[in-house]
């Protein structure tokens, strides 16, 4: 037996979940409510409220992409420096959070941040003043850090703990310090769980409305937050799906940017 044909299922679950989908989201996008084909909700991405929304998002994704790296890649060398194994405890807290509801999760964040949550619930106990957290952009980007951190620490601990050990002390041998050997050796390898790991928090933070509707309120509006209602709430599914395809743009070129630095798949997450 051909074992070409035990992929029919997936092929059946692929075309029915995610070319079908697509190809309505592009027929949607590319048609008027008669059907006829226009270029409009593709262009209404230009419209003033609609670029500040794109804006908005991206920045906001970025910011988010870049604290997530920050955070966790001393976390995946520490990670690597202790030889924690995919099954060890200190992995599994990283992956724990991802085995609860994305929903429940943010919404344990509002109830901290909230005026009268947790978070200023202990600053009045200790007669210190409110803080004013919820409803901010500051706020969103501590849900997209949250949510998404361990989507950047698992590649690029995938990544390091491949690095075979020699290299580092071939490299030190040599006359190369720490930081030398970081710079030359540690960091151009771990590229591809780099780009994977911004990859992977890139493009959720920037498709995310529910973060933004829980933490950020009807005062912070993502471009994810306007696609989402033009769906929901307009019923406009020509916009929203036209907006949707402008926002696929920048979701292919992050994946292009991410298979160029990770050609081999190293940075494929645990």
């Amino acid at each position: 037996m051909n074992k070409k044909w035990l992929a029919t299922p997936y092929l059946f679950w692929a075309v029915a979940f995610i070319v079908i989908p697509l190809l309505m989201v592009v027929y949607y996008g590319m048609t008027d409510k008669t059907g006829a084909f226009t270029w409009e909700n593709v262009i209404a991405i230009t419209s003033p409220e609609h670029v500040k929304a794109l804006m908005l998002s991206l920045l906001l994704s970025l910011i988010s992409t870049i604290i997530c790296l920050l955070l966790a890649y001393p976390l995946a060398m520490i990670l690597v420096a202790k030889h924690a194994s995919k099954t060890s405890f200190i992995v599994m807290l990283f992956i724990l959070p991802m085995w609860m509801n994305f929903l429940l999760r943010t919404l344990a964040w509002q109830t901290l941040l909230e005026k009268n949550g947790v978070l200023n619930g202990i600053l009045s106990f200790l007669h210190l003043p409110a803080l004013n957290l919820i409803n901010t952009p500051g706020a969103i980007i501590l849900g997209m850090v949250y949510n998404f951190l361990p989507f950047m620490v698992l590649p690029i601990y995938n990544v390091l703990a491949k690095i075979d050990i020699n290299v580092i002390n071939a490299a030190r041998d040599l006359g190369a310090n720490g930081i030398q050997t970081f710079l030359k050796i540690t960091l151009p390898l771990s590229f591809p769980g780099i780009a994977s790991g911004i990859t992977m928090v890139f493009v959720p933070a920037l498709t995310t409305f529910v973060i933004s509707t829980l933490l950020g309120g009807s005062k912070i509006l993502l471009i994810g937050n306007v696609i989402e209602q033009e769906f929901t709430t307009a019923s406009n599914w020509h916009l929203g799906s036209g907006l949707s395809l402008v926002l696929m743009i920048f979701v292919l070129l992050s994946m292009v940017i991410s298979s160029f630095f990770d050609k081999d798949g190293e940075g494929a997450a645990l």
